[in-house]
């Protein structure tokens, strides 16, 4: 009887053994793992948060939850997470680069027609301000409504390029955009055509 218990003993040592070994045997891979998604997650979340904020929010608790798993000694659970991360990390680069080129066009148009609209605003201001008498669908409200908004697009419009400049570019459009639609409605105050690329 004392033999069979020793047996059973001895079985079930070895069964723990055979666990530990498996488990270790797999800490190695899962420690690696992490800090290659972490690396990966570093590498793409510099221009990733600038442009996809909410996939770099995502990656980073999904890491954060395979840290606590490998903390916790499930490793393989560890390891596969590590390595979605890993794949997560890549998508959001691409997307980075994508939404990044998208503004940088965007910026492109905005910056070569803005500048114009402003200058043709502003032409026509200087010359009604000379005028001795404003046009008939003209009212002295609406044209001091224009001068104000050309004012303000100009102060938006160096605020766009300031952001430009800094390398905030979704910022810079969003700026850009509105400077956009509030030339339009001076432009159409004032009576004057609105160029094609301009309009909504």
């Amino acid at each position: 009887m004392k033999s069979r218990y020793v047996s059973i003993a001895i079985i079930l040592l070895f069964t723990v053994f055979m666990m530990m070994a498996c488990g270790n045997r797999d800490k190695g891979p899962a420690e690696l793992a992490i800090k290659a998604a972490e690396d990966a997650v570093n590498a793409a979340k510099k221009e990733a948060a600038k442009f996809v904020p909410d996939q770099v929010s995502t990656i980073e608790s999904t890491l954060a939850s395979a840290k606590d798993k490998l903390a916790k000694g499930q490793y393989k659970e560890a390891l596969t997470e590590a390595q979605v991360i890993i794949g997560m990390a890549k998508e959001a680069a691409l997307a980075a680069k994508a939404k990044k080129d998208e503004f940088t066009k965007t910026w492109a148009e905005l910056s070569e027609g803005l500048p114009k609209m402003v200058e043709a605003v502003q032409n026509r201001v200087d010359t009604l301000s000379r005028a001795t008498k404003l046009p008939a669908a003209l009212t002295a409200e609406k044209f001091a409504e224009a001068k104000t908004g050309l004012a303000a697009v100009k102060e938006d419009w160096a605020k766009a390029q300031e952001s430009f400049t800094a390398g905030n570019l979704a910022n810079a459009v969003s700026v850009a955009t509105s400077v956009k639609d509030k030339a339009v409605k001076a432009m159409e105050a004032l009576g004057m055509p609105v160029p094609e690329a301009a309009k909504p």
